[in-house]
């Protein structure tokens, strides 16, 4: 089962107990777990990994919890316990060398405003912003106006005035994947990967040795892109993933 994201960044410690309580505990039919394996956005300073863990603590109090950061659960995924380059290009994106045990160098998610090159949120900025400046050609003006019958203000009032803004970018992306094949569609996608490539990717010189893997719903959809940019490179593909969560089950398994 699934429930709704639970960044530290977004949710404080009570708010991330009361959606476990809230959509977590009723699917597990008072079936207890004992011990709890928590990966997620934010928890790379130790501060948030402190919030989540005691917000779980709250839920399960006799469970042994341990939380990682989401770019560590990718790449437990993505790679078991080889070596490999490893990316996150979801609502957000982060990348990161996995030496298989740990990840031991990182080119950081900046978030939504500064920086998740490539990501869902990169992605559909890009659409709004094509929207918004009336840079798109009548044919894809009439397409997102007939998807999503939004306005100038309607839009500014989601992003700068109403929670989780990160998320209403982001699905815009969906209107990239829903019209490929437009020349402007197929730039944006490109544009958007190419600044993940050449700001984080080209940081890591494994990346010219090992294979890189990706994980998440934008680097699946778009795994055509990204495969042909690692060609262009000179770098091997490796896995792509929607969810790391079947790699991470295995992973746990033969622990």
């Amino acid at each position: 089962m699934e429930t709704q994201g639970a960044s530290p960044y977004f949710l404080n410690e009570w708010q991330i107990a009361e959606m476990m309580q809230r959509e977590l505990l009723p699917a597990l039919k008072k079936k207890i777990p004992d011990q709890i394996f928590f990966y997620g956005t934010g928890c790379a300073a130790a501060s948030n990994r402190a919030l989540v863990k005691r917000a779980i603590k709250r839920v399960f109090p006799l469970a042994h919890i341990e939380v990682q950061h989401d770019l560590t659960g990718a790449a437990r995924a993505l790679c078991g316990r080889n070596k490999g380059v490893v990316a996150i290009l979801g609502t957000g994106s982060n990348s990161g060398y996995y030496n298989g045990k740990k990840i031991v160098k990182n080119s950081p998610g900046l978030g939504y405003v500064l920086g998740d090159e490539g990501s869902g949120a990169y992605l559909g900025r890009k659409v709004l912003q094509h929207y918004l400046y009336n840079t798109f050609d009548q044919v894809l003006k009439e397409k997102f106006n007939k998807k999503f019958k939004l306005d100038a203000a309607e839009v500014l009032d989601r992003v700068y005035k109403k929670p989780l803004p990160n998320r209403f970018i982001a699905g815009f992306a969906l209107f990239l994947a829903e019209n490929r094949g437009h020349y402007m569609i197929e730039n944006m996608i490109e544009d958007g990967f190419r600044d993940f490539f050449a700001i984080h990717l080209n940081s890591f010189p494994q990346s010219s040795i090992l294979p890189l893997h990706f994980t998440g719903s934008v680097a699946f959809g778009f795994q055509d892109i990204l495969k042909e940019l690692c060609m262009g490179y000179g770098w091997h593909a490796g896995k792509f993933l929607a969810k790391p969560m079947d790699g991470l089950i295995v992973y746990h398994k033969s622990r």
